[in-house]
């Protein structure tokens, strides 16, 4: 039985997200506790690239109508993507993160939440130290506190939100996760919004609910006032938009337990101190999720530590907390497309 599961696992890893494995074989419990034995045998027939049942069936050696109900049933479980051209539903691959693990908002258990979190640490070490690629990036938290620094469209949360024309809101994974086993986080729960094909799947599903460009921007507002990292999807024209905290958020956390954490976030931007100006109150310190800030006479910032989001800056009672631009040297350049990102990503992990 462990055969089929193995090779989902295989299957998985050589997906640009990857899915490495482990010692003990958590990584092979996790697929059983999500995947029938068949449905783990018809996922590894899917590619990245969308295709049709007819498609899927030649490759599989599979009877298209009796394939097509059984993708149909595995992309309502979150197992596999589904987008639809016309009245036609076309199936891919899904990573595991950012991925299934996402889908499965509504479908969570203690024992599979208990065995995530204990596997995702693997992933960041594994994949994203490895590549210094990561599926998300940081942007201003907003651009009224970069004054005289020119933000560029794809770091305005608010322009890309405004450029959609498809827009879903969802609960936050981690922080639900988290809230299922008692971990309760003090931050908003439905503030993650997807674009495009992501957020017709998510509404498809019953996962997320469409929202106009207003209650998306009312939605980006919320996040920021309750101090949320703001991070979309690594790209210039990015696919969704999280609103991530330390304490809670997968990428933030694993990533905050690294010694420097700053070298695997991608941002172009660094908080700053004029010390003249500060007075030690120590509400930056309290805003940043990183640990990037200790107070003393004044406060003072790590730049192995700070990831650029901003947050420290509007609380700041004297204006002592600036933003600044990193170095040109330093400046980060994202892929124009998911798909763009996705092959970086396989590159670097040799998977091309």
């Amino acid at each position: 039985m462990n055969d089929v599961y193995k090779a989902l696992a295989n299957h998985l890893d050589n997906l640009p997200g990857g899915f490495p494995a482990t010692e003990d074989g958590l990584e092979i419990r996790i697929l059983k506790r999500l995947f029938t034995e068949e449905e783990a045998e018809l996922a590894t027939y899917l590619t990245m690239m969308p295709e049709t049942p007819k498609a899927i069936a030649t490759r599989a050696g599979k009877d298209e109508a009796d394939l097509a109900l059984r993708l149909e049933e595995m992309a309502k479980k979150g197992l596999i993507f589904r987008k639809s051209k016309g009245s036609e539903h076309l199936y891919s691959a899904a990573m595991f993160v950012v991925g299934i693990w996402e889908y499965q908002v509504n479908g969570l258990d203690a024992d599979l939440v208990r065995d995530v979190n204990a596997y995702l640490p693997l992933i960041t070490r594994e994949v994203l130290v490895k590549t210094r690629m990561n599926h998300m990036r940081v942007v201003p938290v907003s651009k009224t506190i970069a004054a005289g620094i020119s933000v560029s469209s794809y770091e305005d949360a608010e322009e890309i939100i405004r450029s959609q024309s498809k827009i879903v809101v969802q609960p936050c994974i981690c922080r639900r996760e988290h809230h299922f086993v008692g971990e309760r986080c003090k931050y908003p729960e439905d503030v993650c919004l997807s674009f495009g094909a992501g957020a017709y799947y998510y509404e498809a599903n019953g996962i997320g609910r469409s929202v106009s460009v207003d209650e998306a921007l009312a939605i980006l507002q919320q996040g920021r006032d309750a101090g949320l990292v703001i991070q979309p999807g690594n790209a210039q024209k990015p696919t969704n938009i999280c609103m991530c905290c330390g304490c809670c958020c997968q990428i933030l956390k694993n990533v905050k337990s690294l010694d420097k954490p700053a070298e695997y976030v991608h941002s172009n931007y660094i908080a700053r101190v004029m010390e003249a100006e500060c007075v030690a109150c120590g509400l930056c310190a309290e805003r940043c999720h990183m640990d990037a800030i200790s107070v003393g006479d004044v406060a003072w910032v790590n730049p192995d530590r700070c990831i650029g989001c901003g947050l420290c800056v509007p609380t700041c009672p004297t204006g002592a907390m600036t933003y600044n631009r990193k170095d040109a040297v330093d400046q980060y350049v994202p892929p124009v497309t998911v798909v763009d990102t996705y092959v970086e990503m396989a590159r670097k992990r040799g998977k091309l």
